[in-house]
């Protein structure tokens, strides 16, 4: 309606979240799927950039994500780590245990979700 991209205003966004890290620590931040209006490259640069912003503020907080590239953030200096669910899909229905486990999830599940809907993949 603000005749502004749905990518401008998630950085607007974002930016402000960035600000308030600066001025009211610490802040609790929590970013489901960062930077999903761009290309993959520019994602990972940028979303690596935002989180470090984040916690040199000190800043906490959960970025969730389905791009396994932003996965290879974790290895700044120990303060970010990956966790994952489980899931599975039953009848047509995809059902999570929503427990936390270590590490990038090595189960992929979106092709057999869209099969279960009729998308010939």
């Amino acid at each position: 309606m603000e005749g502004r991209s749905r990518f401008q205003a998630e950085i607007d966004r974002i930016r402000d979240v960035m600000d308030r890290a600066t001025t009211e620590p610490p802040l609790l931040f929590l970013l489901d799927e960062v930077l999903a209006g761009t290309n993959s490259h520019d994602r990972r640069i940028g979303a690596a950039a935002i989180v470090r912003g984040l916690l040199s503020h000190g800043a906490i907080g959960l970025v969730t994500t389905h791009d396994l590239a932003l996965a290879e953030i974790e290895t700044d200096g120990g303060l970010i780590g990956n966790v994952h669910f489980e899931d599975h899909l039953e009848n047509g229905r995809m059902t999570f245990d929503y427990r936390m486990r270590p590490g990038v999830v090595r189960r992929s599940n979106a092709i057999e979700l869209m099969r279960s809907v009729g998308i010939p993949v």
